[in-house]
């Protein structure tokens, strides 16, 4: 038969306080990943929204310029607005311009403008040291398609 016997006082171990400590120490270990994710997650939408919207006013302004000079200085003018206003990285931002049907001059009249616009977004607090900035970055690309005018280029 056991027999068991009451614990002194000074045998319990002393956990007054303690409860307080885990919280916090619990909470700043769930808080810090999730406003991480928060300023990432909005880093990530500000570029997407400005390469959407550098997509979609290069096709408007291609479209409804007179002539091919005036859609490339055009593209040129809106694109560097769209790297500066959305923060975008000059050297990272690409411009693809495409028209439908194929095999034709591009911008010509009456055709299907295709515009893409694609960047990489460098995720926030990631070091430049041996290529991670590369390595943690999230591929943004947007389309956008315009149709241009059967009167394009005429004068």
């Amino acid at each position: 038969m056991l027999r068991r016997r009451a614990c002194s006082e000074r045998e319990r171990p002393d956990d007054e306080g303690a409860a307080a400590l885990e919280f916090i120490l619990v909470g700043v270990i769930l808080l810090v990943p999730l406003v991480y994710l928060i300023v990432a997650l909005g880093a990530v939408q500000g570029q997407t929204l400005g390469a959407e919207s550098g997509a979609r006013h290069i096709a408007r302004a291609v479209a409804t310029a007179p002539d091919a000079a005036t859609a490339a200085a055009r593209a040129e003018a809106i694109l560097a607005s769209v790297v500066d206003e959305y923060g975008l990285a000059a050297d990272a931002v690409e411009v693809a311009v495409t028209c439908t049907p194929a095999g034709s001059a591009c911008p010509a009249s009456g055709a299907t403008l295709h515009v893409t616009v694609a960047t990489r977004v460098t995720l926030p607090l990631v070091p430049p040291i041996l290529g991670l900035d590369h390595i943690a970055s999230i591929p943004v690309e947007a389309a956008a398609v315009q149709k241009v005018s059967r009167f394009w280029g005429a004068q």
